[in-house]
């Protein structure tokens, strides 16, 4: 519920920063604890989008406003890229009742932006219009090592030098000024090149030893400070494929979101992608629901 809306085409570069700041995991975890959030207050402030909205406006309208300013080609930071895969493709493509979402998920020396697993595991590396392709090579040899297959999304100007950067059995997606993505180049299903040693090391203990009873392998017994060596060597014996196949059955149930379908369905929508990637406790989801819904002007009050 925005009023006047041209006023904040242009906004400055530190009524940018504020912005990008509302949607960090830590004014998320602060209104999950608390019920509210003196950080967003601050942030909003600075951001002068509350002068811009109507009397009755709310929280959650609020975030939706300041997304709208963020999303727009130029302006664009990693979470805007996140929300579109989260829309798109996980809420889209998928669903949260058969599909999981991986958010900076270690894959060797690099963590991973986000991943999806539904048939496969796919992962997607943001390269928004403030990052630089200088890593890029690197992540998508270590990427390769844990997901069969990888995808780059990037706004339209990083686009050529994605392509001249990453081979070709990697995907590439753009990000278009209108706020959609379009599939440049597929990505090859690739589950016979994975690390099962590098996906051990990616796994909590309790998710590689489910690994393995599903590979009807033997789990080692050794005491405990013995248990990460063989456990690891273990897995580098292993099929690549079979890992792979097992990593994603796996994971589906271990970082299963179908429970936080309740909690997406009442806030807004730039907060999705917030609440699919930022672990509060269940017990905390109506605190949540009730901060976002608000008035404005008493939240800017917020201590």
């Amino acid at each position: 519920m925005l009023q006047d809306r041209e006023e904040l085409v242009v906004p400055s570069s530190t009524q940018l920063s504020a912005m990008t700041r509302v949607f960090s995991p830590a004014v998320f975890r602060e209104i999950a604890k608390k019920g509210r959030s003196p950080l967003f207050a601050r942030l909003l402030a600075m951001t002068e989008i509350a002068d811009h909205c109507a009397d009755n406006a709310t929280v959650g309208e609020a975030f939706d406003a300041i997304f709208d300013v963020l999303k727009l080609a130029g302006r664009r930071d990693e979470y805007v890229y996140r929300s579109a895969l989260t829309h798109n493709v996980l809420m889209g493509t998928h669903s949260l009742n058969t599909a999981c979402m991986l958010t900076e998920f270690r894959a060797g020396a690099c963590k991973a932006d986000l991943a999806i697993l539904n048939g496969t595991a796919t992962v997607y590396e943001i390269k928004s219009e403030r990052d630089s392709l200088a890593r890029l090579a690197n992540q998508v040899d270590n990427y390769k090592q844990v997901f069969a297959k990888i995808y780059v999304i990037a706004g339209e100007g990083h686009v050529p030098g994605v392509l001249n950067t990453v081979p070709s059995d990697v995907g590439v997606m753009m990000l278009t000024s209108r706020y959609r993505i379009r599939t440049v180049r597929e990505a090859a299903d690739r589950p016979d090149r994975i690390c099962p040693a590098t996906v051990f090391e990616s796994l909590r203990s309790a998710e590689a030893v489910a690994i393995l009873k599903r590979l009807k392998v033997v789990v080692p017994e050794v005491p405990n400070t013995q248990r990460h060596t063989a456990m690891r060597a273990v897995f580098a014996q292993l099929d690549a494929t079979a890992v792979h196949k097992a990593m994603v059955t796996t994971l589906k149930r271990t970082r299963n979101l179908a429970p936080l379908s309740e909690l997406v369905d009442h806030l807004p929508r730039s907060l999705h992608a917030a609440a699919l990637s930022v672990q509060v406790r269940r017990a905390d989801h109506s605190r949540i629901v009730e901060a976002v819904s608000t008035p404005l002007r008493a939240a800017m009050a917020w201590t």
